[in-house]
């Protein structure tokens, strides 16, 4: 796994053993990202994307822009209050891609719009844990 910054976009990428549409399942429906993202339930779908923690508190319900199974998926990740709810430049955006390559996936996330050092850097932490646990599940 490697990971890139950039001012403020973040680049993960990941091979993973497993077909684009086991991959794209398993970040779109809330029964596999509890397995492996934090206990969380999230469900991505071309309405929008929904986090739930794993108290059933609602952690995000944003924008989806892209959905395009099982290639490419764009969702808002958390709101900013800029009051410009239709421009993903005002949001933090998480960029999934997905393809395939020599038997298994590569899958390249970009999160753009990190405010600040500390939260790239927490993001960072969150992603690769995350990344790691869906590698797991997915290669078993």
């Amino acid at each position: 796994m490697t990971t890139t910054t950039a001012q403020t976009t973040q680049v993960y990428q990941v091979f993973i053993k497993a077909t684009p549409e086991a991959i794209w399942d398993a970040i779109t429906k809330p029964e596999f990202t509890e397995r492996y993202f934090y206990k969380a339930r999230i469900e991505n779908s071309s309405d929008g994307h929904r986090s739930k923690g794993p108290d059933g508190s609602v952690w995000a319900d944003e924008p989806t822009y892209e959905f395009e199974p099982p290639r490419r998926l764009v969702h808002t990740h958390w709101s900013d209050v800029s009051g410009k709810p239709d421009d993903p430049e005002h949001y933090q955006v998480v960029v999934w891609e997905l393809a395939e390559k020599d038997g298994g996936t590569d899958l390249t996330i970009r999160e753009r719009n990190l405010p600040s050092d500390d939260a790239a850097k927490t993001s960072e932490d969150a992603w690769k844990a995350a990344l790691g646990s869906l590698k797991t599940m997915l290669e078993r």
